[in-house]
């Protein structure tokens, strides 16, 4: 954090340990002396003029995650470290910026115009880069040179419980170095093992995995501008021409596109990131920009394109087999727009719960034989309608069959298993003239309580020509009187 020569020392407090603590300084308040986690009582004692601001978690950790998604220009896999550090994976990717050095120059350089003063360093392991980074002097760290960066450095750029790094300080090792070349069964009896381990992370003897904030996409193409865009206009029309570019690792997969992501690099550092789904799998460049042609219309004033867009890229975050159709002879493409195209667009303005469509599901519960889904989303190849269709018995369903069944008094009803002779349903008595049934649907005793009951289904017809499906719950049984329920209408 940096200061202000006519402003008083600037720094940050917050509760740690049922005390208020120093969790961030700037340069003037650390040319006096103070240091994280003092106690600001101590500090108010010490420099009475200071400058005292509430921190504030969640922004910080905001921040951050506005940090990390900038840092996506240069690699998918970016990491949080802790409250205030980043971890970026660039393997395969430092030769695009011309070279590790000039790529570490390029982000510092970068964040200080933003506004930032950081710290960075590039090597074999993120433990020494994080120790170079907090201990050290960063940046960039060859190969065979870790134990001589790591020797000067304290017990706590280990990355160590703090307990551990005072049980070491305490018998006098206060330097990695005097831990390199000391017997390891003797540090690992008395102070654990996770202090070799983070000791072996650290000279790369033991790999340390980063795991990324968000989902590497399985295919992308981004287009870095000269001069920024700002247009509505521009953005669709380069969004068209990136995906020119994914049409060719789509093919070469056999797959195409479900689930597509723009996202928009602005000038100042913010990031914006525009998801599109569609119903099919999409190669078409055409197809994909009218996707984000409606999502632009949807998020139209959450963007804020300020001084513009210096970098565009567009992501492939799911993709499926993609089946390839000879289209007709006159190639005439013209006519009435395809259902898919009609639900890709119209999700992709209103959302993808807009349209919706009914699912089979592996249960012989009428309410339960089916689930409503975005129109969006389709059948996967492991759950298809013809193997579902097998599992349900050749019965006659309703058109419209209701959420929850509805009472209803059935008047006459021939005992015991016979349909009622009449029935009243919302305060309307309705006259059977036709009966067919019954059909009897047992409870599932994997997922009904034990006390459930079985069904018995009726078609009646009454004597104005509705159709309904009834059914009885339980048995005539001495004590005991069974419930009749509509559960839908035929027409």
């Amino acid at each position: 954090m940096k200061g202000r020569p006519d402003h008083p020392p600037v720094l940050c407090a917050g509760r740690r340990d049922n005390a208020q603590r120093l969790t961030a300084l700037d340069e003037v308040s650390e040319s006096l002396g103070l240091k994280l986690g003092q106690g600001l009582a101590e500090a108010r004692a010490m420099f009475p003029q200071i400058d005292v601001v509430d921190e504030d978690e969640a922004a910080d950790r905001a921040l951050l995650e506005a940090i990390a998604d900038w840092c996506d220009r240069y690699t998918p896999l970016v990491s949080l470290d802790g409250p205030s550090g980043l971890f970026l994976d660039i393997t395969g990717c430092a030769h695009l910026f011309g070279g590790e050095e000039v790529m570490l120059k390029d982000i510092l350089g970068r964040l200080f115009q933003i506004g930032f003063d950081v710290k960075g360093a590039i090597s074999s392991s993120p433990a020494l880069s994080w120790a170079a980074c907090r201990f050290g002097d960063g940046g960039i760290i060859p190969q065979g040179v870790a134990d001589e960066v790591l020797a000067p450095l304290p017990v706590e750029a280990l990355r160590i419980d703090q307990g551990v790094a005072a049980s070491l300080r305490k018998v006098g090792l206060k330097r990695i170095g005097d831990l390199l070349h000391m017997p390891r069964a003797p540090l690992a009896r008395r102070f654990g093992m996770q202090l070799l381990l983070r000791l072996d992370q650290a000279r790369g003897a033991n790999e340390e995995a980063i795991s990324p904030r968000r989902p590497v996409a399985a295919l992308s193409a981004e287009r870095k501008l000269a001069e920024p865009i700002a247009a509505e206009d521009d953005i669709l029309e380069l969004t068209g021409q990136v995906a020119i570019s994914l049409k060719s690792g789509l093919e070469a997969r056999g797959a195409g596109g479900r689930l597509f992501e723009l996202v928009l690099f602005r000038i100042d550092g913010r990031v914006f990131r525009i998801a599109a789904g569609a119903s099919q799998p999409l190669r078409d460049p055409q197809r994909i920009s009218k996707l984000f042609c409606e999502r632009l219309t949807a998020v139209h004033d959450d963007l804020d394109a300020g001084y513009g867009f210096e970098l565009l890229r567009l992501n492939v975050l799911q993709h499926e087999a993609f089946q390839n159709a000879q289209g007709n002879f006159t190639a005439d493409n013209n006519g009435e727009v395809p259902l898919a195209d009609f639900v890709d667009r119209v999700s992709a303005r209103l959302g993808a719960d807009c349209l919706q469509v009914a699912r089979l599901k592996h249960s012989h519960v009428p309410e339960r034989a089916e689930v409503f889904i975005p129109a969006i989303a389709t059948w996967s190849s492991e759950d298809r309608a013809e193997e579902l269709l097998a599992f349900f018995p050749n019965a006659d369903r309703p058109l419209r069959l209701f959420r929850h069944p509805e009472p209803v008094e059935a008047i006459a009803a021939t005992v015991p298993d016979g349909p009622p002779q009449r029935f009243r349903w919302r305060r309307i008595l309705h006259q059977v003239v036709r009966a067919e049934g019954p059909e009897r649907i047992s409870p599932e005793w994997w997922f009904d309580p034990e006390n459930a009951q079985e069904r018995d289904y009726f078609r009646l017809e009454s004597d104005a020509g509705r159709r309904f499906w009834v059914f009885r719950r339980g048995h005539y049984l001495p004590g005991n009187a069974p419930t009749w329920h509509v559960h839908g209408i035929f027409a």
